[in-house]
């Protein structure tokens, strides 16, 4: 395996958005491919407009903000899709990825590496459809991931020992602390964060407390943003994904259950930030 010198990322939502600016920033040539027109420009305005805010802060200069432009590059067609490490950042499907990394498998060379940043989903019942699983892995970053310094390298029993060493090496680039995990369920953040936010919920359900006394008690402890806000930043979907994932992996134990406050709000469409409610109001007053 040689050394990674261009990024590709796939998809350009939140996530796939961060993690395309950090690889930028930290000075990848990097192209960042969504089939959505429209995502891939929405991406693409908040990418600039946040590298104009870094000027704007005197954090870069303008010289700084025109060689990220110049390293940045762009594409709704996968036949552009072709690096020395490929990051895909797509919906939380199995299938969806399976299908993603097949077609990236038959446009790429022997030696582009592959990784998936999903949050939950098996990197073993991926691996298990390509036809290269030594060189695939899990890269899970954090949102924000220009921001969050954490990333989980989650190795299946196929993930090559150099691609490990290759990506701890880009998350030194980045700024990032790598922490290595073997494929399990949740992994090792999500898997022991459940009960932050489980038995959180739970009491709300159990109408011992509010919502903005368990986050005021929390942050006063120490912690950055309560659960509550944290599952609006995050969005309450994909944290409820997360959830029911990591509970069927596990043999679905009661103690593990997603809660139906969060499928009340999936169904109200108040997902957090995203849709301006959730567990807050985020919109105009």
């Amino acid at each position: 395996m040689h050394p990674i010198k261009t990024i590709s990322v796939c998809g350009a939502g939140t996530m796939g958005s961060g993690i395309a600016q950090i690889c930028v920033q930290s000075g990848y040539p990097t192209l960042l491919f969504d089939l959505n027109a429209e995502a891939l420009k929405k991406s693409i305005d908040i990418i600039y407009a946040n590298w104009q805010g870094l000027v704007d802060k005197n954090k870069i200069s303008e010289a700084e903000c025109l060689e990220f432009k110049s390293r940045f590059t762009f594409s709704n067609n996968i036949n552009n899709c072709k690096a020395d490490l490929i990051i895909e950042a797509i919906i939380e499907k199995l299938n969806a990825k399976i299908e993603l990394f097949q077609q990236l498998e038959a446009i790429n060379p022997i030696n582009t590496l592959l990784v998936t940043n999903t949050s939950s989903i098996s990197i073993s019942s991926i691996a298990a459809k390509l036809d290269h699983p030594y060189r695939f892995a899990g890269m899970h970053f954090f949102n924000p991931a220009t921001y969050m310094k954490l990333i989980e390298l989650v190795k299946s029993d196929h993930t090559s020992d150099a691609l490990i060493k290759l990506l701890q090496e880009v998350a030194v680039k980045m700024g990032k602390t790598a922490v290595i995990s073997k494929d399990s369920a949740g992994f090792i953040v999500n898997r022991v964060a459940r009960h932050f936010y489980l038995e959180s919920l739970l009491m709300i359900e159990q109408g011992n407390t509010s919502i903005e006394s368990i986050d005021a008690v929390l942050e006063a402890t120490g912690f950055k943003m309560g659960p509550f806000k944290l599952m609006d930043l995050i969005g309450i979907d994909i944290n409820y994904g997360v959830s029911c994932i990591i509970w069927e992996a596990l043999g679905k134990p009661k103690r593990l259950k997603a809660s139906v406050i969060q499928a009340q709000k999936i169904k109200q469409n108040e997902l957090g930030k995203k849709t301006e409610k959730g567990f807050y109001f985020y919109g105009i007053k």
